[in-house]
């Protein structure tokens, strides 16, 4: 789902105090598709808490390298600020127009921040994953650290049932994975969202159930951050090849400029 990447009520800045005078924190690293990663997003998957904009951009690359792969897939995954959004809102029909539509939908993921001020730019303090199943009826909670998130997430699958016009009930599994420290929540949610939708959602036939139980699994958080900014190291050296081309005083086939993603800004 695109659309909804260029907003971002944290400012892209979710459980972490910045030093303000790191004025390059700031500065453009990579723009992929509707994602535009700073240098801060990408010091945040070395050690410490995921900004809004790694998540997001987890989402727009599962989208683009796996689920274009199955046409048939009518599965969302919500950014964060369209989650949060609907922890805010009084009304979810109001953002009905800002929102894809969910006609045929089956599934929908959604990242559960605990920040419940938006003036505050670095609010919030935990991650935590929502995976509704609209043909389930259910809305089933992915938490890292005991269930910490369990009213935030039981409050947007509410909405999200009057987005739908149906009840959704919930259901907090106990049984996910648990992190070892205080900062790999939003890595254990990306882990989440990428087996679900790969291992689970996307291969099974059509009426077939699937166990939506992490129960058992265990998480590589170290190894998960590396392969995240391996991929957007990829990334970043192309859109650097591609800038480098643009520059050359050689144009290409068509004399023009490459705008497509990825760019480096």
């Amino acid at each position: 789902m695109g659309g909804n990447g260029g907003f971002h009520p944290f400012n892209g800045r979710v459980s972490r105090r910045f030093d303000s005078s790191q004025s390059k924190s700031s500065d453009p690293y990579l723009s992929y598709h509707d994602v535009l990663l700073t240098k801060e997003d990408i010091d945040t998957l070395k050690d410490d808490w995921l900004t809004d904009n790694v998540i997001a951009f987890w989402e727009e690359y599962l989208e683009r390298e796996y689920l274009t792969q199955y046409p048939r897939a009518k599965i969302v995954l919500l950014r964060p600020s369209m989650s949060f959004l609907l922890a805010q809102t009084q009304d979810p029909l109001s953002l009905k127009e800002a929102l894809p539509s969910f006609r045929n939908t089956t599934h929908i993921f959604l990242p559960i921040n605990d920040c419940r001020n938006p003036s505050v730019a670095e609010g919030g303090s935990h991650w935590s994953l929502l995976l509704v199943s609209i043909v389930d009826g259910m809305g089933f909670h992915y938490d890292s650290l005991n269930s910490a998130n369990r009213a935030e997430a039981a409050l947007v699958c509410k909405q999200m049932g009057k987005l739908l016009g149906r009840n959704l009930s919930f259901m907090d599994l106990g049984d996910s994975p648990q992190q070892e420290n205080g900062s790999d929540c939003g890595v254990y949610v990306c882990v989440n969202m990428k087996h679900l939708l790969l291992k689970r959602l996307l291969k099974v036939g059509q009426g077939e159930k699937v166990s939506m139980s992490m129960g058992g699994r265990e998480v590589d958080a170290a190894k998960a951050r590396k392969e995240i900014l391996h991929i957007i190291e990829g990334y970043r050296r192309e859109g650097e090849r591609r800038r480098s081309s643009s520059s050359s005083p050689m144009p290409d086939k068509r004399g023009r400029k490459s705008v497509s993603p990825p760019r480096i800004e």
